[in-house]
């Protein structure tokens, strides 16, 4: 994929989230319990990609215009903690380990693909990687643990690239290329809400494609060193593929997508595996596209998924989906403490309400 489309990617997926923005519609999502949005203003109009939800009080997001904020009291404020100069940066993912340490990632061709890291809640940033290659296009990033996470880039010389950390993104080293199938002609990433690449267990990681005429789930059970991959049902094309993993297990996934330029037609946009990715069965559902997913945790087979149209909720382990809300959500994370948070286009950022 080219420097220029994969940037037309990009800037279209964030007009489409901007112009979606929509009134948070809360109502009952079954049975077992009610889904729905609580807002949380954080007083920016950035368009806000990059979620890390901590605990129901803490949570960071990330976006455009160089944006970062914090909140250490469930939303109700918000702290700039972003890094100095970073006003052009497009900061697509961060993974927080808590109140005061987190990883950010900047997305954009050559050296706009950087990496950074705060232990002071964002008082001080290091960058800890910046690319140099003209290519290359960094998408998304996901950790196994506090120590060990990957970072997965757009094709060069045919295939995908990985990054990867073993002290907690202090530092980073590209991987040997050796152990990755090449990729189609026109196959990339999405960098639409830093789910394009996951983890679980571990040892095991997958990240997910589109762009071409299949999209494609690539599989390593070890680390990053040596991958397989899978062809989904999910539909594929020059705007269309997967944008979203989430596993819950090495064994039980998601994948959620459609076409960014067609939100509200999505026929075969989800899919879901219980073999750790092997094979794919589209789902029930959304029918609309989505660029974000997360599992609940305490909630058994449960799972959100958010887009520019709306989100839905799937208790049967993604097989099938209702919606819950209507309003524009681009990404999606949830703690192990069970707290879920969304942040979508214009600053929007909400807290996932359960009432059982």
């Amino acid at each position: 994929m080219t420097s220029q489309r994969r940037i037309a990617c990009a800037a279209l997926i964030t007009a489409i989230g901007a112009m979606t923005v929509l009134a948070a519609g809360i109502h009952a999502a079954g049975p077992q319990a009610s889904f729905g949005w609580e807002e949380r203003p954080t007083g920016t109009t950035a368009g806000l990609r990059g979620v890390s939800a901590v605990s129901d009080e803490v949570a960071w997001v990330s976006g455009s215009g160089g944006t970062v904020l914090r909140t250490l009291d469930g939303g109700a404020t918000w702290q700039n903690v972003a890094p100095p100069d970073a006003a052009a940066q497009a900061f697509r993912d961060l993974e927080a380990f808590g109140v005061d340490t987190a990883v950010l990632l900047a997305i954009g061709t050559g050296e706009a693909s950087r990496l950074y890291r705060t232990d002071d809640g964002g008082a001080t940033w290091t960058k800890t990687y910046q690319n140099t290659d003209p290519s290359a296009f960094y998408d998304c990033m996901s950790f196994f643990d506090r120590k060990r996470g990957l970072v997965l880039g757009d094709p060069v010389g045919g295939k995908f690239q990985i990054l990867a950390t073993e002290d907690g993104g202090r530092s980073w080293s590209l991987l040997p290329n050796a152990g990755m199938p090449a990729a189609l002609p026109g196959e990339f990433a999405f960098a639409a809400s830093g789910t394009c690449i996951e983890t679980a267990g571990g040892r095991d990681a997958w990240f997910a494609t589109g762009g071409d005429a299949v999209s494609r789930v690539f599989h390593s059970d070890d680390r990053g060193r040596s991958w397989t991959v899978t062809e989904t049902p999910v539909t594929s094309g020059p705007t269309a593929g997967i944008y979203s993993l989430s596993f819950t297990s090495p064994r039980v996934g998601i994948a959620v997508g459609g076409d960014f330029l067609a939100p509200t037609n999505a026929a075969n946009g989800a899919a879901y595996t219980t073999d750790g990715g092997e094979t794919w069965t589209i789902a029930n559902g959304p029918g609309e596209y989505r660029s974000g997913s997360a599992w609940v945790p305490r909630l058994p087979r449960t799972a959100v998924a958010v887009g520019p149209t709306g989100s839905d909720v799937s208790r049967d382990g993604g097989r099938s989906w209702t919606r819950f809300d209507t309003g524009s959500l681009d990404a999606v994370d949830c703690a192990q403490t069970g707290a879920c948070w969304g942040s979508g286009a214009g600053g929007r950022v909400a807290r996932l309400r359960v009432e059982r």
